[in-house]
Order: C-alpha cells, then structure tokens, then sequence
C-alpha cells in the first residue's frame, strides 16, 4: 500500500521539549524548523527563488514550503526550560551502553527510532563519486544526543555504518585527530542550530567505512542528531 501523501508521526524520542517528526511522502508541506533530508534526492524549497536541501542534509526554514520529498524529518526545540533533564525523559547516560565510558562524562542518548530503507551508494554518499554505480539497501536509523557545555563526547573511529549529525540545539564541535589523543586534534567542523557536517569516512570494503580518530565536543549545552545507515545485505 503506498504512503499517504504528508504521512507524518512523531519520533520516538519527541517530548515536550524537542519536537521531533518524519514526514513521508512529502507533497507541498509547510515545515517550521530544522529540516533533514533522509533521501538520495535533492529537494526544493519554495521561495521566490526555489532552494535546495541535499540529500542527507538539511536546513532551518521558517514556515516554507518543500514542494517535493520522499522522506524528512523536522526538528524544533519547543520547551527550553529545564532542556538538559533528559534522563528523567528516558534518555540513556552513553556508559550504560558503551563499556569502559568515562564515568564523569555527561553524554545522553535518546532511544533510536527506525525510520525506513532507502537505496543509496556508499560511495556517493561519501562524495567518492557523483554517480551511483553500485547502490545497495539500508535502513536509516536517528537517534539524538546531549550534553552540557564544555563536554569531551568521547573520540572513537570504529562505525559499522554511514553517518553524518546534525545540530539542534547550542554550539559543538566535530572534530578530526590524528590518534585517539585530543592533541593531534587537526580539524574542526563547528556544528550550529541546523547544520549537517559532511561525512567523515571512505569506503574501505564491501560494507566496510574507515572513519578518522573524531569526536563532537560541547561548547555550549547542545542536542545534536545522528543519522545512521545501516546495511542490509
């Protein structure tokens, strides 16, 4: 049966501070607030001059409307008043999941919701090249993260998927080193309210990304998204 037109629901980690909704099949729909494009195709933004999100991307839109879509989410922070108690909203301190986490880091994780598959090429998704040659299936997962200001969120280079993160809320950081020792730092990407870094790994084998030594660091108190694919076959 195909997807109604604007089908929407809320994510599993929406609550009365962070508006959080996918919406399918998107047709003429006015989006207020952090708009992530889960797709492989660019979409088109209404304006006097049309505008563009690209795939795995996003953007922050005031009451616009996205003329046409196959899948996005739209992210808005609605209550800022005691933001940060999201482990009494269900969140997961990260050491609870992770072995051997810092017991003094304040990393939280949202539980993950399961948003759909999409067909897509590893290697287009990490700009090796424009043009899909070999697409292959994946589920696409998003989870959100907080943590207060000033916060190492932990530097790691193993993923067993593709993903990229977007800002909501406060001022981070994602950053690139050259060893697991925050010395060798050597690149800073600064992560603002609605922006989407571009990925981090190559593809180095059959469903296999070789990712950099990174982290994100908190500046200031924030909530980010990772938006995660994950490979089926």
């Amino acid at each position: 049966m195909p997807t109604p037109q604007n089908s929407q629901r809320n994510l599993c980690f929406a609550d009365s501070h962070l508006s959080a909704i996918l919406v399918e099949n998107v047709e003429d729909f006015a989006a207020d607030g952090i708009v992530v494009n889960l797709s492989t195709e660019v979409i088109l933004v209404e304006g006097e001059v049309d505008t563009q999100i690209q795939p795995w991307r996003s953007a922050v839109l005031r009451d616009k409307h996205i003329r046409r879509a196959d899948r996005i989410v739209v992210l808005k922070v609605a209550n800022l008043e005691n933001l940060g108690g999201v482990m009494l909203r269900g969140w997961n301190w990260f050491g609870h999941i992770y072995d051997g986490f810092p017991r003094q880091t304040p990393l939280y994780m949202s539980s993950i919701d399961s948003v759909g598959r999409v067909t897509e090429d590893p290697f287009v998704f990490t700009r090796e090249r424009t043009e899909t040659q070999k697409p292959q299936e994946f589920e696409i997962k998003l989870k959100c993260w907080w943590s207060p200001n000033e916060t190492d969120c932990f530097i790691h280079n193993e993923h067993p998927f593709l993903e990229v993160h977007t800002q909501i809320h406060g001022i981070g950081r994602m950053q690139k080193f050259r060893k697991r020792d925050a010395t060798t730092v050597y690149e800073d990407v600064i992560m603002a309210p609605g922006f989407t870094h571009e990925p981090f790994c190559i593809v180095d084998g059959e469903n296999m990304w070789r990712y950099p030594w990174h982290r994100y660091y908190a500046d200031l108190e924030s909530i980010w998204l990772a938006v995660e694919l994950h490979p089926l076959d």
